[in-house]
């Protein structure tokens, strides 16, 4: 049996502030519906016997309506190219309480064959046999022992068995997402009694074990995966062959590095134009990064906000990373931060974890103070050193 494994699609993820002008939706978030389809659309060219999704098929626990559709979309393809779906649900998917309804009920209800359409949700394992072979459906659980619970519940098949999950493998332990019901995998989970184990979580397409594998996200999500592969895994079970396929995605480019010292602000400037230039169509709505190393703050708050800004309406984001000389530390500079309201953006990503309403205010009202003392004692140390 012959199948591909991909994971982290996170349809819905929306990003850049840009709008598309035809839908009139966010640029980043249509693109990622437009690539996923494109890869359903090549999956469906190499026509394997089964397509794993190790998990965060949506970006959110309550997914936008165009998130839905285009799962659906996807689904539809697949049934008719007769190519079954096995899915698991991965954190940011996932129900948080059992009086929440998971996505996924909707998925399930879309009127699909018997033997099309496989999903483990809501913290239970569910087995499936297809063909020759046994999938065992881990999903992202609510605690980490009930990832143990679980693989203790499994029966074996005499035949091939692969286990699908998401979680963080205990080797890759220091390169945590710090994301919401992010747990650890029991190292004795990714076990050799699996022909293959597909991982989702961790967005790199990196091999934890001899038959354990995670596909990698399909999109960059941050910056912090410039230097990661993206797309799907592809995966003979009779012979353990394991081969990287590439897959549509926005390409994430670095457009390369300038050496700061004693350059003016307009310098710096007239070398972040030139190197974007240089990198002509390829920059073309593609994801880009430049690093300024050695910059001192004063000449970074000189830089030529207006010229920048017309930079990065060439390419779907430009982030300048920044290496200041007073600063060893390495921070993202978008525009100018003065701008930049802290307590919103706080709020902003308190809501995308879709905490229960109690405990959504009180991290609200607790941040905000906390935000509120530091971004006071900034100012007072600002003043006083001028």
């Amino acid at each position: 049996m012959k199948i591909v494994h991909i994971a982290d699609t996170h349809l819905g993820l929306s990003a850049f502030n840009r709008v598309d002008p035809d839908t009139g939706m966010n640029l980043r978030e249509q693109l990622i519906y437009d690539n996923f389809l494109a890869a359903v659309d090549r999956i469906i060219g190499m026509r394997p016997d089964a397509l794993i999704h190790a998990g965060d098929l949506f970006h959110q626990v309550k997914p936008k309506t165009r998130a839905y559709t285009t799962a659906l979309d996807a689904l539809c393809r697949l049934q008719d190219a007769g190519i079954p779906v096995l899915v698991v649900a991965g954190n940011h998917s996932m129900a948080k309480t059992r009086y929440t309804a998971s996505p996924f009920e909707v998925l399930e209800r879309g009127g699909y064959r018997t033997g099309d359409f496989y999903v483990a949700h809501h913290n239970r394992y569910r087995r499936v046999e297809l063909g020759d072979a046994v999938f065992h459906l881990i999903p992202n659980m609510l605690q980490p022992e009930g990832y143990r619970a679980a693989f203790e519940g499994i029966e074996f098949s005499p035949g091939t068995n692969v286990l699908v999950t998401h979680g963080l493998a205990s080797i890759l332990s220091d390169r945590r997402l710090h994301t919401v019901a992010e747990h650890e995998l029991d190292a004795t989970i990714i076990s050799d009694r699996f022909d293959y184990i597909a991982l989702g979580h961790y967005h790199g397409q990196v091999q934890v074990a001899d038959n354990a594998w995670y596909s990698g996200s399909l999109e960059y999500c941050n910056y912090g995966e410039i230097t990661e592969t993206k797309g799907g895994l592809a995966v003979d079970l009779a012979t353990g062959d394991v081969r990287k396929i590439d897959l549509p995605h926005t390409p994430m480019l670095s457009l390369g590095r300038v050496n700061c010292d004693g350059l003016s602000a307009r310098e710096v400037v007239d070398s972040v134009l030139t190197a974007i230039d240089d990198a002509g169509k390829a920059a073309s709505r593609a994801i880009c990064q430049i690093t300024l190393d050695g910059i001192r703050r004063e000449t970074l708050r000189a830089l030529d906000q207006k010229a920048l800004s017309d930079a990065r309406s060439r390419m779907l984001d430009l982030k300048l990373r920044v290496i200041a000389t007073d600063d060893v530390s390495q921070i993202f500079y978008e525009e100018s931060l003065v701008g930049v309201d802290y307590i919103a953006e706080f709020e902003r990503f308190v809501e995308r974890e879709h905490l229960a309403p109690d405990e959504e205010e009180y991290v609200k009202r607790a941040g905000a103070m906390v935000l509120r003392k530091v971004i006071a004692r900034h100012k007072e140390g600002e003043s006083a050193a001028e």
